[in-house]
C-alpha cells in the first residue's frame, strides 16, 4: 500500500524526478513525457467517466486502474533487471491488451459499418470518449518514440494502441449505438 504524508518534497525544484527505480532523471525525458501523457489520458477518462453509469462506468473505472499500471510501468527502467528484482516491477499483461480487444468486438457488433469518417463529438460522453482517444494515441506515440531509445513492455504500446481504439468504437455506442454519429463531409466548407 501507499502512504503518501507530504504530497510536495522539493526534490523536484531543480528540473529532475525519480523514476520507479529510483533513477533522476530531468522532468523532459521521453520517459517522464510518456508516462505523463498516460496520466492526462487517465484525467481525460475520469472526465468521461461523469456523464456514465453502469457497465461503461464499470468498464471505463477498469481502464483508469490499467492507466495506473501502465505509468508504474513506464515509470520503471530496467526491463533485463525484472526477473532477478525482489519486488519485480509491476507490468501491462497482454491479458489486459486481450480484454480491451474483446470488448470492443462485443460493442463493434451493434454498430453498423462506417461509411465515413467520424468528426469527434455528437453527446457529451462522445466528445469527451474522443478526447480520451486522441491523448491516448499520442501517449502510444510517445511511448514508440521512448521504445526507440530505451527498452520498454511491448504489452504497454499494444495495450495503448488497442485503447485508442477502444474509445472510439465506445464513442459510437455513447452516440446512439453510431446512430448520431457526427460524419465528415469532405469539401463541405469550400
Amino acid at each position: 500500500m501507499v502512504v503518501l504524508n507530504k504530497i510536495y518534497t522539493k526534490t523536484g525544484d531543480a528540473g529532475e524526478t525519480a523514476l520507479g527505480n529510483g533513477a533522476r532523471v530531468a522532468k523532459h525525458s521521453m520517459r517522464v513525457t510518456a508516462y505523463g501523457t498516460v496520466d492526462e489520458a487517465n484525467s481525460t477518462v475520469g472526465m468521461a467517466r461523469l456523464h456514465t453509469q453502469g457497465d461503461l462506468d464499470d468498464r471505463l473505472a477498469a481502464i483508469q486502474n490499467d492507466l495506473f499500471d501502465l505509468g508504474a510501468d513506464l515509470c520503471r527502467p530496467d526491463m533485463e533487471k525484472d526477473a532477478v528484482s525482489e519486488y519485480p516491477p509491476l507490468r501491462v499483461s497482454d491479458a489486459q491488451v486481450t480484454r480491451l480487444e474483446t470488448e470492443i468486438d462485443v460493442m463493434n457488433d451493434k454498430l453498423e459499418p462506417l461509411r465515413s469518417f467520424i468528426l469527434p463529438g455528437g453527446s457529451a460522453l462522445a466528445a469527451h470518449l474522443h478526447l480520451c482517444r486522441t491523448v491516448s494515441r499520442r501517449a502510444e506515440r510517445l511511448s514508440v518514440e521512448l521504445a526507440t531509445m530505451e527498452a520498454i513492455n511491448p504489452a504497454a504500446v499494444k495495450y495503448l494502441n488497442r485503447l485508442s481504439d477502444w474509445f472510439f468504437v465506445a464513442a459510437r455506442i455513447a452516440n446512439n449505438d453510431g446512430k448520431d454519429d457526427v460524419l465528415w463531409v469532405p469539401g463541405a466548407n469550400r
